[in-house]
C-alpha cells in the first residue's frame, strides 16, 4: 500500500521532490576541482597593501634596530665554599660531603633528662649491634654485658611518671628490663678516658685486645650512623626565633664572599635561603677559578607555546585560551605576554653549576647578524630607578652576578614527628600558650599530648588517694571560691614581659602552671614541659658540666602571629651524591591555625552540688 510515508520508488519521489522533507545529506563539504592543493597550500595573499595596513595597524612597524644574536662568549669565575658557622658561633671548616641542610639542621640525641633515660630504641639498638660484633668474633660475653649494662624497671614513685603513666612504655621496660643491653650506657663508659670495654668482664689478655678493637669500631659505627654536632651548642638553632641561622663563605684572590641564611625553617634548602655580602679587595693565596665558554644563543621556548613562524603549528600542549587570569594574576599575564609578544626578545644559553659554588657572571658579549659586538649588562645596572627583579641571583645591598645551586638533599626521607607544638595567642588571657600535640615518650615514639598530660595528671592523683586516709569534711556552705581554673597540663604558658637592656618592649618567657591536686601533702610542683623545644634551657649545666643551671627561655614576639605557628621535630633521611647515608634530627615550622583559648580563670564563685 503506497501512501506519503512510504514511497514505492524512492529514486523517483526524490528526483521529482514529491516528499521536500526527505533529506538525504549528513555533511556539508567544498567540492574541489583539481586534485593539486599546492597553491591553496601557499596562503597567497592578492592585496598585499592590505596586510601592509594591518602591520600598521596592529603596530608591527613600531620596532627597533636589533639583530639577532649569532654569537656570545661569557666569562665565569667559580669560588667554592670554605667556611660554615651556625648562627653566632665559631667557624669550622666547609664539608663538601655533607648536606649542608644537614649540617644546618643537625641537633643532638636526647637520651636522658633529669637523671631519666630516653630513647629506648636507639639505647637497645646499640646494644644489639655491640652483641653482634662480640658474636662475629665468637666471643661468649653477651650474659656478662647485658649484666653490666642492663634496663632497670623502677619501682612506682611520683618521679617515675614517664614510665608507670604510660601502659606501652611500662610494658616495654617489663619486657626488656634485665634481659636487653643498653647500647648507649655502654658507650658512655668507654668515651671515658682510660676506661675499657673489658672493665668487669673479662680478664683474658687475648679477648682484652679484641674488645678494645671492636670498641673502636663500635664508636666509629655509632657516630656514623646518626649525624649529630660534637657539643650540642653547636647548632643553628635560635630558640626565641624558631628557625636556623647559618653562614657559609667563599674565598678568592681578590674578595670574599658571605652566604647567610637568616631565616630558614621550611625543611628545604635552596637559593631564595641565602642573602650575599662582597667583600673587596682581600688579597688570599688562593687563586680564581676561571672560565670562559662561546656559544650560540637560541631562543626561550616552553612546551606548547605559539610558534613565532607562520603557517606552523605548534603541539598542543599548553592551551592559551583555556587561560583565564584574573587582575591579580600577574604570573599568568605575564608567561601569556611573553608567549604571545616578546618570545623572540629572549634567549638562553645552558650553564651548568657546580654544586656548592659561587658562580660570578664576569661578563658577557653578543655579537649579532650586523656584525655588532654588544657588552649585555646586568638589568639592575642598565636601570636604577627602581628596585630590580630577576630569578636565582641571590639578594644583596649591591650588585652582584652571582649563582648559587645548594648543596641540598633532592629527597628527604622524614618519619613521623617526635615532637609537635602548636603557639596560639589567647587574647582573653593576654598571653601565648604553647601547647605539646605531641609529645615523645622514653621508647622512642610519639604520643598525644592532651593524652599523655592526663595520663600524667591521673597516675599523681591516683598516688595521693592511695595515701589519703583521713575523712573528707562536707561542704555545709552553698558556694565556694576557686582561686584559679585548671588547664591541662600540656598547655606551657607565655607571658610579656620586658627584658632589661633590650630594644625590644616586650618579648614572650616561658612560665610554668602548678600541678595543684586536692589532697596532696607535698607542695604544688610546677609543670614543665616535655618536648626539648619549648624545654630550652631548663636541662642546661653549669659551669662543672655537673649542677643543672636553668635558664629562662624567651621568644620574640613577632615571631607568634595571629595565626600562630606549628613547630614539629622528627627524624630524617638522605643520601648523598657520593652514596653516603645520612640521619639527622630537624625542625620545621609552619603556619598555625588561628587563636585559641585556655579558659584559664582567676577568683570565681561556684556553686556547691549537694551528693
Amino acid at each position: 500500500m503506497e501512501d506519503k510515508f512510504n514511497p514505492r520508488d524512492i529514486s523517483k519521489a526524490l528526483a521529482e521532490r514529491l516528499h521536500p522533507t526527505v533529506m538525504m545529506w549528513n555533511r556539508l563539504e567544498g567540492r574541489p576541482r583539481t586534485h593539486d592543493f599546492d597553491r591553496a597550500m601557499k596562503a597567497e595573499v592578492r592585496d598585499a597593501l592590505w596586510m601592509l595596513t594591518r602591520q600598521w595597524q596592529m603596530g608591527e612597524f613600531n620596532s627597533d634596530d636589533a639583530g639577532s644574536p649569532v654569537f656570545a662568549k661569557v666569562h665565569i669565575s667559580n669560588s667554592p665554599l670554605d667556611l660554615y658557622k651556625a648562627a653566632n658561633r665559631k667557624e669550622e671548616p666547609y664539608e663538601d660531603n655533607v648536606p649542608l641542610e644537614v649540617k644546618a639542621e643537625q641537633k643532638k640525641i636526647l637520651f636522658s633528662r633529669e637523671g631519666k633515660e630516653l630513647s629506648i630504641d636507639i639505647r637497645l639498638q646499640m646494644g644489639r649491634y655491640w652483641l653482634k660484633l662480640l658474636k662475629s668474633r665468637s666471643l661468649d660475653l653477651a650474659t656478662a654485658y647485658i649484666k653490666q649494662y642492663t634496663f632497670v624497671l623502677p619501682d612506682p614513685a611520683r618521679n617515675t611518671e614517664h614510665i608507670h603513666a604510660h601502659r606501652e612504655v611500662w610494658q616495654q621496660y617489663a619486657a626488656i628490663s634485665g634481659r636487653s643491653m643498653d647500647g648507649y650506657k655502654f658507650l658512655q663508659y668507654i668515651e671515658i678516658i682510660g676506661n675499657q670495654a673489658s672493665d668487669d668482664i673479662t680478664s683474658d689478655t687475648g679477648q682484652i685486645g679484641v674488645l678494645a678493637e671492636l670498641a673502636e669500631n663500635f664508636r666509629l659505627w655509632f657516630k656514623k650512623l646518626y649525624y649529630q654536632p660534637e657539643e650540642d651548642e653547636n647548632n643553628a638553632w635560635l630558640p626565641d626565633r624558631l628557625e636556623y641561622q647559618f653562614e657559609s663563605s667563599a674565598l678568592s684572590a681578590t674578595d670574599i664572599k658571605t652566604l647567610t641564611a637568616k631565616e630558614y625553617y621550611d625543611g628545604h634548602l635552596d637559593w631564595y635561603a641565602f642573602d650575599i655580602d662582597q667583600k673587596e679587595g682581600l688579597a688570599t693565596e688562593k687563586p680564581k677559578d676561571t672560565v670562559t665558554e662561546t656559544f650560540i644563543p637560541a631562543h626561550v621556548q616552553f612546551d606548547g607555546m605559539p610558534d613565532t613562524r607562520w603557517w606552523k603549528f605548534e603541539d598542543g600542549k599548553t592551551n592559551l585560551g583555556a587561560v583565564r587570569p584574573s587582575t591579580t594574576d600577574l604570573s599568568k599575564l605575564l608567561l601569556m605576554e611573553f608567549g604571545l609578544i616578546y618570545a623572540n626578545d629572549w634567549f638562553i644559553f645552558p650553564q651548568t653549576l657546580p654544586v656548592g659554588v659561587l658562580t660570578n657572571i664576569e661578563g658577557l658579549t653578543v655579537r649579532n647578524n650586523f656584525g655588532e659586538t654588544i657588552w649585555v649588562k646586568a638589568a639592575e645596572q642598565e636601570s636604577v630607578a627602581a628596585e630590580p627583579w630577576s630569578m636565582f641571583k641571590l639578594s644583596s645591598q649591591t650588585q652582584n652576578n652571582t649563582l648559587f645551586l645548594a648543596p641540598a638533599a633532592m629527597k628527604v626521607q622524614e618519619g613521623e614527628p617526635l615532637e609537635k607544638i602548636m603557639l596560639i595567642r589567647d587574647e582573653m588571657s593576654n598571653m601565648v600558650w604553647g601547647i605539646e600535640t605531641a609529645v615523645p615518650l622514653p621508647i622512642g615514639v610519639a604520643d598525644k599530648g592532651g593524652e599523655a598530660a592526663l595520663r600524667v595528671r591521673q597516675y599523681h592523683e591516683n598516688i595521693v588517694k592511695a595515701g589519703t586516709s583521713a575523712a573528707q569534711v562536707p561542704f555545709t556552705a552553698k558556694i565556694s571560691y576557686q582561686a584559679m581554673t585548671d588547664v591541662p597540663e600540656n598547655w606551657i604558658p607565655f607571658i610579656p614581659v620586658h627584658v632589661k637592656n633590650d630594644n625590644r618592649q616586650t618579648q614572650l618567657q616561658r612560665a610554668s602552671m602548678l600541678r595543684i591536686i586536692e589532697g596532696d601533702p607535698h607542695e604544688p610542683v610546677k609543670v614543665k614541659p616535655r618536648t626539648s623545644i619549648l624545654r630550652e634551657g631548663l636541662d642546661h649545666l653549669g659551669t662543672d658540666r655537673a649542677t643543672p643551671a636553668p635558664l629562662a627561655f624567651f621568644i620574640h614576639e613577632e615571631e607568634v602571629p595571629r595565626a600562630g605557628v606549628s613547630v614539629s621535630q622528627s627524624f630524617q633521611r638522605t643520601r648523598w651524591v657520593n652514596g653516603e647515608v645520612f640521619v639527622w634530627q630537624g625542625i620545621k615550622k609552619k603556619t598555625g591555625k588561628g587563636e585559641g583559648s585556655s579558659n584559664l580563670a582567676f577568683d570565681q564563685i561556684r556553686a556547691v552540688e549537694k551528693p
